[in-house]
């Protein structure tokens, strides 16, 4: 088969692979569509252990089942699927309560397991999502990082919010806004540094955006907000600095969320946290309820997973990966396409 290959630090190759062997738990795919993900080209850039070349990365997924391992029951050759990033035990404490994101035995495709930027991968049949006929492929594939952005609307559903920042428009900052939008009905401000990502936030419904390498973060928020406080702040970056801004923005008893892995960064001072009475949660990934609620969503038509997003041809993999690391103009996210797709252009 086919697949952009990761053989060694700081290379990328279109090459031929082995089709993977699938176990008697596991479901064959034939994949149709596969996002590339920040934390990929941020492991590229920076030689990062959590992804080990040699290796296939690709963890957001969308295809047809063609074949079925023998003790695979619920799903059948034909099925339209997505899959989870994750791969969980599914028997730890944490698995057996829900939380399947969390779990200490977990895998996850294109790390620690070979993943989908290829023509195939071997998938646990506990691990898929069934796609509505309705769903094209090249939308359903985005399934998954819109799922983190639902995760973080469950994590914070206790909180009351009425005004909120997402930190980043990048890919999973408009997940967020999306999600957040569509479940809450909340405003969201949304600040970036790229006039361009900023722009396309604003075409999928932030309440106002902010460019704070022009403006004031916090005089603008309330300028935008008409004076009314900040209950829930996303950090879809993750640096100290935006660590930071989020805290500070946030009124008394607010919460930050915190999803970006810029950088592993030690930044949140007690008095910031302690006086005010602030929160700061992590979040990390999504649950299978989380999956399916985000199959669901791109369903309904209420949220938008193709206009802002750059497609290729596998075999133009490698032009696709460095577009998006490049982050030139409004190229924010790119999806590798391995069967035809509706309303996209292939690079």
């Amino acid at each position: 088969m086919k697949t952009l290959f990761y053989p060694k630090h700081d290379l990328l190759e279109i090459t031929d692979q082995q089709v993977p062997y699938m176990a008697k738990n596991e479901v064959l795919i034939k994949v149709a569509a596969c996002g590339i993900c920040g934390s990929e080209l941020e492991t590229f850039k920076s030689h990062s252990s959590r992804r080990v070349p040699p290796l296939i990365m690709g963890h957001e997924f969308s295809g047809v089942i063609v074949d079925v391992g023998e003790s695979v029951a619920d799903w059948k050759k034909g099925d339209r699927v997505v899959s989870n990033a994750i791969v969980p035990c599914g028997h730890c404490e944490l698995c057996t309560s829900g939380k399947t994101n969390l779990c200490q035995n977990r895998q996850v495709f294109g790390m620690q397991r070979n993943g989908a930027f290829a023509e195939y991968v071997n998938v646990p049949a506990h691990c898929l999502i069934p796609l509505p006929e309705m769903v094209p492929f090249h939308a359903a594939c985005l399934a998954e990082p819109l799922a983190n952005g639902v995760h973080l609307v469950k994590l914070s559903k206790h909180i009351p919010v009425n005004n909120m920042l997402i930190i980043g428009a990048g890919p999973i900052g408009l997940m967020a806004l999306q999600a957040f939008r569509s479940m809450r009905q909340v405003h969201v401000f949304v600040a970036d540094l790229l006039e361009d990502r900023l722009s396309i936030a604003q075409k999928l419904g932030a309440s106002g955006v902010i460019n704070p390498s022009r403006q004031e973060l916090v005089a603008t928020l309330s300028e935008m907000s008409g004076g009314a406080s900040i209950d829930l702040v996303v950090d879809a970056v993750g640096s100290a600095q935006t660590n930071q801004y989020g805290l500070k923005v946030l009124k008394p008893g607010g919460v930050l969320l915190m999803i970006g892995l810029h950088q592993n960064s030690k930044s949140l001072e007690s008095y910031d946290l302690v006086l005010a009475e602030k929160q700061a949660v992590g979040s990390y990934a999504a649950t299978q309820e989380d999956m399916r609620d985000a199959v669901s969503l791109i369903a309904s038509g209420k949220v938008d997973m193709t206009s802002w997003i750059n497609y290729y041809n596998l075999e133009n993999g490698i032009t696709a990966f460095y577009d998006m690391m490049e982050a030139k103009g409004s190229h924010i996210k790119s999806v590798l396409v391995m069967e035809p797709a509706k309303n996209h252009s292939d690079k």
